[in-house]
């Protein structure tokens, strides 16, 4: 028999169909999620310097001077914030469009929950096409008459922070962070809670190869790399970069230089 996910949680997400629509719960939960996967661990990796100044020193990738000014930090802030806005209220009125038009959820809410097997499936897709999507997407934003006019803002810390994983302008936030994440588990028409396992997923990668850091055999090398070095490095796990040979060492000049 193909295990599922434990007796408790089976009896809460069936309490929860019982209490709540589908369209308030993906609202509810996904902005939870947003909440603690983003919000939450963008906090712990900023706050590192200032809480344990020695281990983050130790763990750094490029060095001090090349760190965010407190103002750029907040102007950060400013700017993720609007863009989780922008996200919301599409979200929010996507939604109400599928209630209005008597559309189906566009995730599964069966009262069974996921098997490890289904999730497992699910989660590879997901992964394989968000790469697809993203790859392309960051690659064309890359195109010399597109840069200025969307991507450059996203590169204006060269030592990115986990918060600076949403800077960017409208335009990219929307075609590069919201549809490669949102648009892979609509494509399998997978289970609701497959697409939160998913979304915490990826809201944990894409703050951790920003956050700086050599945690996690150094994720954030690639990406370092590739906002210090701007045409290599354009995917999430590699694969494209390598059929494509925009692959690079992952290792930022300014780490070279100190070694």
């Amino acid at each position: 028999m193909i295990p599922t996910l434990t007796n408790p949680a089976s009896a809460l997400w069936k309490q929860l169909l019982l209490d709540y629509s589908s369209s308030s719960l993906e609202f509810y939960g996904t902005a939870v999620l947003q909440l603690i996967f983003f919000w939450g661990i963008s906090a712990v990796y900023i706050s590192l310097p200032y809480t344990f100044p020695t281990f983050s020193a130790r763990h750094k990738l490029q060095k001090q001077e090349k760190q965010p000014t407190v103002s750029e930090l907040w102007d950060c802030f400013l700017t993720v914030s609007r863009n989780q806005a922008i996200s919301t209220f599409f979200h929010l009125g996507i939604l109400k469009l599928d209630g209005y038009l008597g559309r189906p959820p566009s995730y599964r809410f069966d009262i069974a929950l996921p098997s490890a097997l289904e999730i497992i499936r699910d989660l590879a897709i997901g992964i394989f096409l968000r790469e697809v999507l993203f790859y392309y997407t960051h690659r064309l934003f890359h195109h010399p008459k597109l840069y200025p006019l969307i991507h450059k803002p996203h590169h204006r810390f060269t030592a990115p922070v986990a918060l600076a994983a949403q800077y960017a302008s409208a335009t990219e936030h929307f075609f590069a962070n919201i549809l490669p994440i949102s648009i892979p588990l609509m494509v399998v028409h997978a289970h609701i809670v497959t697409f939160w396992l998913f979304l915490a997923l990826e809201l944990v990668e894409t703050t951790t190869v920003h956050s700086g850091y050599d945690f996690f055999a150094g994720s954030a090398r690639r990406h370092d790399s590739h906002h210090e070095r701007f045409m290599v490095n354009f995917g999430t796990v590699g694969l494209l970069d390598w059929w494509h040979r925009t692959s690079d060492d992952g290792e930022p000049s300014s780490l070279k230089k100190r070694q």
